[in-house]
């Protein structure tokens, strides 16, 4: 078995290496870091709508019988708001307000009891309270935004009773931009880390975890190709006037101005993964 430090310093230097250079974002006017709320709100309307995917289909079958589930990183809501016919009461943790409050608006109008948590995991762990253990624990695109993981995911995993559900796309997020940073800077990207690697460092965490790869269904994400192309702009940190010229390259790229698929989530390769809780005994993970 490959030694975990290691591994933990290889996910680190990899997450590192996709910071931006320095000259690069001190000429942007704007920050490439951008936040499509409305990206993640509709893909959590639609994936409430048509439930769909492995995540959903193990984390479905987990809450038989019905329990509470704890969602990190919950956005809008993409993960738990699928599940909430078999949610006896949910706890969402996000860093974004506004993430929070359109899940609050969608979960209304249910029955489902809801506690949203604003703040960075595993720090508001210690605040939770009674929320924790919950019987399903879930976490999705999450954890390429996590340099030190391994107490990440051990937060995660003392907090669920039955099982802990990730969901993350096969390769870095932002990979798909890797061709528009070539043609606009020149710049080669990085390609790691992987799921495959976070599998790995699960491993020799001792959690035993299971690993589906699988396609997600596409959609479209934005509500017009005008603002694919915005965001797409500012993550490249080009200015406004050329803005052309990025519409052009995702067009060489494929992209269907009538359905423009976020290259945020790097296309739709998936991985879901879990392994079982550690605040009860559970049940079997496979």
């Amino acid at each position: 078995m490959a030694d975990l430090g290691d591994l933990l310093d290889r996910w680190r230097a990899e997450l590192a290496a996709w910071a931006i250079p320095e000259h690069i974002t001190a000429a942007a006017a704007e920050s490439p870091w951008v936040l499509p709320r409305p990206v993640f709100a509709r893909r959590a309307d639609r994936q409430a709508a048509e439930p769909s995917g492995r995540s959903f289909e193990r984390a479905w079958a987990t809450l038989d019988p019905p329990g509470s589930v704890l969602d990190v990183g919950s956005g809008a809501g993409a993960a738990c708001l699928p599940l909430l016919p078999r949610v006896t009461a949910l706890t969402a943790v996000d860093t974004d307000a506004g993430m929070l409050e359109d899940l609050s608006e969608r979960v209304a109008a249910t029955p489902v009891p809801l506690r949203t948590v604003l703040g960075r995991w595993p720090e508001t762990a210690a605040d939770l309270g009674q929320s924790i253990p919950a019987d399903l624990v879930t976490c999705y695109n999450v954890l390429y935004n996590v340099p030190d993981v391994q107490p990440f995911v051990a937060a995660l995993t003392a907090s669920a009773r039955r099982l802990v559900v990730v969901e993350m796309t096969a390769r870095h997020p932002l990979a798909a931009l890797n061709p528009l940073w070539l043609r606009f800077h020149g710049m080669r990207r990085p390609v790691s880390p992987t799921a495959a690697d976070l599998t790995g460092i699960l491993t020799a965490m001792g959690l035993r975890p299971v690993h589906q790869s699988w396609r997600r269904r596409g959609g479209a994400d934005y509500a017009s190709f005008d603002d694919m192309v915005d965001v797409t702009r500012r993550r490249l940190c080009l200015p406004p006037s050329r803005a052309g010229q990025v519409a052009e390259a995702l067009a060489d790229m494929g992209v269907d101005p009538r359905n423009p698929d976020d290259l945020g989530s790097s296309g739709r390769e998936m991985a879901t993964i879990w392994w079982q809780g550690g605040a009860g005994r559970g049940r079997p993970s496979a």
